[in-house]
């Protein structure tokens, strides 16, 4: 983006090229990309930028101008209350729970109408999971600010897969190399119990968590 300074002040906010009218000269869209950044500063276009905030855990506040080669507008970031953003995100973590649940519910309700008993591996994934439905919730109450429900939502950690080989005839198979990556993973989303039903990726050998 660019804009055009007037009298000390950004005048207009150019988000994409167009053909303007300075001083009663017009001048065509493409000077935007044929022209250099000096050309375009001498009839006072300059790149222009905004730094928002990440609306998730902000409100946008006031705008600061600082005007110099490029123009940047800088929004100051006002915290969302806390109370709110862990009641969201208690009220995910319920509803992650029962959509994990949700299924194998027909496999528990074939085995109360005398149907075939629920394998003893889902029985114990979904303990697991209402345990880790409850665990998150405890921890997410525990949250004392927005920092620390920031890092709950990111917390790091390095996953370590296996490397894909394609063949000619476009057979994959993975390793015996392995790859190494950072993440940041929320506690909200991640973290939870292994579906024994769920298909296996083949290239997956480890996530730990940074500590």
């Amino acid at each position: 983006m660019f804009c055009l300074i007037e009298n000390g002040q950004v005048g207009r906010v150019i988000r994409s090229p167009a053909s303007i009218t300075i001083n009663d000269i017009t001048y065509p869209r493409n000077i935007f990309t044929k022209w250099s950044k000096a050309e375009l500063a001498d009839i006072g276009i300059r790149p222009y930028r905004e730094v928002g905030v990440d609306s998730k855990y902000y409100w946008q506040g006031a705008a600061s101008t600082e005007i110099g080669d490029e123009v940047v507008v800088t929004y100051a970031a006002i915290d969302r209350d806390v109370a709110d953003l862990k009641k969201n995100m208690k009220a995910q973590v319920k509803a992650l729970a029962a959509s994990k649940l949700a299924d194998t519910d027909w496999m528990v309700t074939r085995a109360m109408e005398g149907g075939t008993a629920v394998p003893e591996a889902v029985t114990a994934y979904r303990v697991a999971v209402r345990e880790a439905s409850n665990t998150k919730e405890a921890e997410i109450e525990a949250l004392a600010d927005l920092d620390a429900v920031k890092a709950y939502e990111a917390k790091p950690y390095v996953e370590v897969r296996k490397v894909k080989h394609t063949a000619e005839d476009g057979t994959e198979t993975y390793g015996p190399e392995t790859e190494e990556s950072n993440r940041n993973i929320s506690m909200v989303t991640g973290g939870w119990p292994t579906d024994p039903l769920a298909e296996v990726d083949p290239a997956f050998v480890s996530l730990t968590e940074v500590v």
